[in-house]
């Protein structure tokens, strides 16, 4: 069964593989919710900052987020998701509250190597796998290169090659000169100078069709979190190091290429993008979809870089409604 949805570029032409929604009743979202507990956890020879959602103990659930983002925005998600799922969400070396260890390069090969170790070692089983991003990319080359810890997929916006020169897709647009020679240092002062808050809300307008939806305490939730990573003196060297690993990935050419990744993905995937994406364009959806080898597609309108957050529901039930078909061996 396929459907079609008209007005945005990559899906004219293009049918979309159809994805059942669970029927299935979700609890109630408390739009007041604050971020689920989080603490640094070892396993074996790896420290993380996680976060747990308590939930049905027989299914694992894990979490992985973008650039520059971290486990909070995994928060209505996985509340929706944890009646049929224990919840994990990391924070990636560098990001959030995880130190990264001596010697990480922040490469996405990296992160991979250490999202498989994570996995492993927590010796639940393959988990359903949810990466927005840059953590779908990582997420992407985990399934690859380890199918038995992953019992499904979903990519939400995954970080495919997108080279476009579009200045949307820069929170600021001083960001475009910050690595620049020369004139790099000094951009990145200024950059440096912005408070928590301003960065947060040049996040929100970055990620979000409608920053004007973005609910007020999440915004203060955000800015306190950029308050107390500015005292971490590798997060901002972990943002510009994964930014270059993203960047060096998207003209990657022959197998290291995501493009030759994604083929031999054989586990059951799902990728939803949103209409209104300016981080990755929505043009890239389709492609990345075919290119998995038991994938189905959902694009939700009016929706940017973030569907978990701006469409948590949406998201939830196609999520569900995956694993249902999955367990049915009907994906």
């Amino acid at each position: 069964m396929t459907e079609t949805r008209p007005g945005t570029p990559s899906d004219r032409q293009t049918p979309l593989t159809h994805v059942p929604l669970s029927a299935k009743p979700l609890p109630a979202l408390d739009p007041k919710l604050r971020p689920w507990p989080g603490e640094t956890e070892t396993f074996g020879d790896i420290s993380v900052h996680l976060r747990r959602t308590p939930g049905a103990a027989d299914v694992t659930v894990v979490y992985v987020h973008g650039l520059g983002g971290s486990s909070t925005n995994w928060t209505d998600l996985a509340a929706l998701l944890a009646p049929h799922g224990q919840g994990m969400a990391l924070d990636l070396p560098g990001f959030g509250f995880s130190e990264p260890q001596p010697g990480f390069d922040f490469s996405l090969d990296a992160h991979a190597e250490f999202l498989g170790r994570f996995v492993e070692r927590l010796d639940e089983g393959p988990v359903h796998l949810v990466g927005n991003s840059m953590g779908g990319a990582i997420s992407l080359l985990l399934a690859a290169r380890r199918p038995e810890l992953v019992r499904t997929l979903t990519l939400i916006s995954p970080a495919m090659p997108d080279r476009r020169p579009d200045p949307r897709r820069l929170s600021d647009p001083l960001m475009a000169l910050a690595y620049l020679p020369l004139v790099g240092r000094p951009v990145r002062r200024r950059l440096a100078a912005y408070g928590p808050r301003e960065r947060a809300e040049q996040v929100i307008r970055l990620c979000y069709a409608d920053p004007s939806a973005f609910p007020p305490h999440r915004l203060d939730e955000l800015a306190e979190e950029h308050s107390a990573r500015a005292a971490f003196a590798w997060a901002n060297p972990a943002l510009a190091r994964s930014t270059f690993a993203i960047f060096r990935t998207w003209f990657a050419r022959g197998t290291a290429s995501l493009w030759a990744v994604a083929p031999k993905v054989d586990v059951p995937a799902l990728v939803i993008w949103g209409t209104e994406d300016k981080v990755i364009s929505v043009t890239r959806a389709a492609r990345t979809a075919k290119a998995l080898r038991r994938a189905r597609l959902l694009v939700l309108p009016r929706t940017g870089h973030v569907a978990q957050m701006e469409r948590p529901v949406a998201v939830a039930k196609a999520i569900l409604g995956m694993w249902e078909r999955v367990e049915q061996n009907d994906w």
